[in-house]
């Protein structure tokens, strides 16, 4: 398993748009090989900002390296440069591997 999230920093006065741009959008995730599940996650506002996380799970790292690389992942990142201006700086990258995995059967 491999887990990618991006974290966004949103000045709150952008939220709403950032969540509608966010659930209109057509990721393509479902036609990739490998591809597990995918969350916007809002998280806490402090100083008139609110962090968004995307974290996408994956069934391993190369599945996600080849989403990264494929035609389905630029169509869902091709207007990406046109809403630069509802967040603060570029989003924040995170790849994780899990040590651990506990589930309720």
């Amino acid at each position: 398993m491999f887990i990618a999230m991006n974290r966004f920093t949103v000045p709150t006065e952008n939220a709403s748009a950032f969540e509608d741009l966010w659930l209109g959008r057509d990721s393509h995730l479902k036609e990739m090989e490998g591809f597990v599940e995918f969350h916007m996650l809002k998280g806490p506002e402090e100083d008139g900002r609110v962090l968004y996380a995307s974290h996408t799970v994956w069934q391993s790292e190369e599945a996600f390296l080849a989403w990264t690389k494929s035609d389905a992942f630029r169509a869902a990142h091709k207007n990406a440069g046109e809403t630069k201006p509802l967040y603060d700086g570029p989003p924040r990258f995170e790849g994780f591997t899990p040590i651990q995995h506990i589930a309720k059967t």
